[in-house]
């Protein structure tokens, strides 16, 4: 019934919607799920498993139940602790479309100037479409852009956009929804109904399916970039212990 549930709600209620409608449920049922085989590293909380999550098809052990973060959250988190000094040098940092996972922590680390933006949702410090992005060039250390892209109608100007506001030295993290069974990127304008995306990009409001050339996208609009298997570097006990995503490449973009 939960799994009807959260598939209906993330099919049909808009994302920062969502984050409102899906907190106060799972907050409500988390008791019953407590344990110690998965931990969450972003809330610390720890379960004896967490729940699962998909549009089309559902993925075990993915939504955790306090932090809402899925796979990708977390092994962006251990990214950030990890390999950069995000949580102890003092950064300005542009946030597009904020993960309800990462906006409260983030907002307490008094190292960061932490702007959170987005076009639509009532929570973001700044409205802007990311087309457009409304400030000076070379003004922040870090820009983190997750699975965005793909709803962008001209996803280069987008990508162009971040690379002008990010500092010389600064770096972004971008990630998209990848299809790796395909070469190039599927954009057609003939796709344009709600149910011709969802059967050929995987969902209702995407406007292209990026492919193995993402990279090479990313690189052509001027980053210098780095496909990062960072989950590779983990054991099989903690991939399962903190619920990572087996195939995530992180995009690592860095502006020369």
């Amino acid at each position: 019934m939960i799994k009807r549930v959260i598939s209906l709600a993330t099919r049909f209620i808009p994302r920062h919607y969502q984050q409102v409608v899906v907190a106060f449920l799972l907050r409500s049922i988390s008791i019953f799920y407590k344990g110690n085989r998965i931990e969450d590293p972003i809330s610390g909380k720890k379960y004896r498993k967490i729940l699962p999550y998909g549009r089309l098809k559902s993925r075990p052990n993915a939504l955790a139940f306090h932090s809402l973060s899925l796979e990708r959250h977390r092994l962006i988190w251990l990214y950030l602790n990890n390999r950069t000094d995000f949580f102890t040098a003092p950064k300005r940092v542009l946030h597009i479309a904020p993960e309800y996972c990462f906006i409260k922590p983030f907002k307490k680390l008094k190292n960061l100037d932490y702007i959170t933006a987005d076009l639509i949702s009532p929570w973001a410090d700044v409205k802007l479409d990311v087309q457009n992005i409304p400030f000076p060039d070379s003004n922040f250390d870090v820009v983190i852009c997750n699975h965005v892209l793909e709803h962008v109608d001209d996803d280069r100007k987008a990508m162009s956009e971040m690379l002008r506001v990010m500092k010389h030295g600064g770096f972004g993290i971008f990630q998209v929804p990848l299809e790796n069974s395909i070469e190039n990127t599927l954009e057609d304008k003939s796709i344009n109904t709600p149910e011709l995306r969802e059967k050929h990009y995987k969902q209702r409001d995407h406007l292209r399916l990026y492919g193995r050339d993402y990279g090479k996208i990313l690189r052509e609009v001027g980053f210098d970039v780095t496909e990062d298997d960072y989950v590779s570097t983990f054991s099989e006990d903690l991939v399962k212990r903190y619920a990572l995503p087996k195939d995530e490449i992180l995009y690592i973009c860095r502006k020369r």
